[in-house]
């Protein structure tokens, strides 16, 4: 996906255009899951700006939405090359991983698994036989990654205090606070782990498989260390799949905290950074996400009661 532009003269415009074109296979393979959906997800460059063409999170998102896609219509060798490739090609599609197992587990169909673990293996074992230091710096490096400035933890110093903001990892990050970025890894398991459970737990029906593949990326996003604009792309074609009054509110939360991060990114990013401006606004998003979180993972009991 980065070398293709390269045959082209003005890389950015060739990756734009290569980008547009996931984008438009996204709208396609969301509508073979819910035709309503795909007009939200044909919204995405109005409800995300710009960064919607110059970052490449259309590529997993497209692949990991097909994978989705494939396990709806039980072709789960084909969903499981494409949850194969989607970790190849950025590593969150590893939340959908447990949710895809007990689907194919309960169909009949575990061995499917070892087409994503073939496929996985394509991208990574040749990189880690050629240079396998490098490998392992690329996976260690975004582990201990501190808090970057626009996560859930750097938002509420920003809004409270006035932290140190250092450059490293590729991002602007809040210096220290250690403690804070390791209580938010646990906490992001810990959601991870239950919201896993819980669909073990219940049948691995189409709805719930959409709902809780929402939920757990939900989770991911909101509640990790590093919270960049672009993560909200992965959120866009899934959380207009979630059915009923539960989706369309997810649906409405979703496009709120889209609309929250244009009030500072891309225009107003460094005003932030270097004088915490819209500091208030970071923290509504985040604080957003986490609802739409809520919403997203609410137990189905404790939906009907109410």
């Amino acid at each position: 996906m980065f070398l293709l532009p390269v045959a082209f003269g003005d890389y950015a415009s060739a990756f734009a255009w290569q980008m547009a074109a996931c984008g438009v296979a996204l709208v396609a393979v969301v509508a073979a899951i819910r035709v309503e959906a795909s007009f939200y997800v044909a919204l995405a460059p109005v409800l995300t700006g710009s960064l919607i063409l110059s970052r490449f999170d259309l590529w997993p998102a497209l692949l990991t939405v097909s994978a989705l896609a494939a396990l709806l219509y039980e072709r789960h060798r084909l969903a499981w090359g494409f949850l194969g490739a989607a970790f190849a090609a950025k590593l969150w599609p590893f939340v959908v991983v447990p949710l895809a197992l007990v689907r194919s587990y309960r169909a009949g169909r575990a061995r499917a698994v070892l087409v994503g673990i073939a496929v996985a293996a394509i991208a990574f074992v040749p990189f880690a036989v050629l240079a396998p230091r490098g490998v392992w710096h690329s996976l260690s490096g975004q582990g201990s990654r501190p808090l970057q400035i626009e996560s859930l933890g750097a938002s509420l110093f920003t809004t409270f205090g006035h932290p140190h903001v250092i450059t490293t990892h590729g991002s602007q990050n809040v210096a220290g606070h250690g403690t804070v970025g390791a209580v938010v890894a646990l906490a992001q398991a810990a959601v991870l782990v239950a919201l896993w459970v819980a669909f073990a737990r219940g049948p691995a029906t189409d709805a719930r498989l959409l709902r809780y593949t929402a939920a757990c990326v939900c989770a991911f996003v909101a509640l990790g260390k590093v919270l960049s604009p672009q993560f909200l792309i992965w959120l866009i074609p899934l959380v207009p799949l979630v059915r009923g009054r539960r989706g369309l509110l997810a649906t409405a939360i979703l496009t709120t905290a889209l609309l929250l991060t244009q009030v500072w990114f891309p225009g107003k990013y460094f005003d932030y950074v270097d004088f915490f401006h819209d500091a208030g606004v970071v923290l509504a998003r985040n604080l957003t996400l986490v609802a739409l979180l809520v919403v997203l993972a609410w137990p189905d009991r404790l939906a009907r009661r109410g």
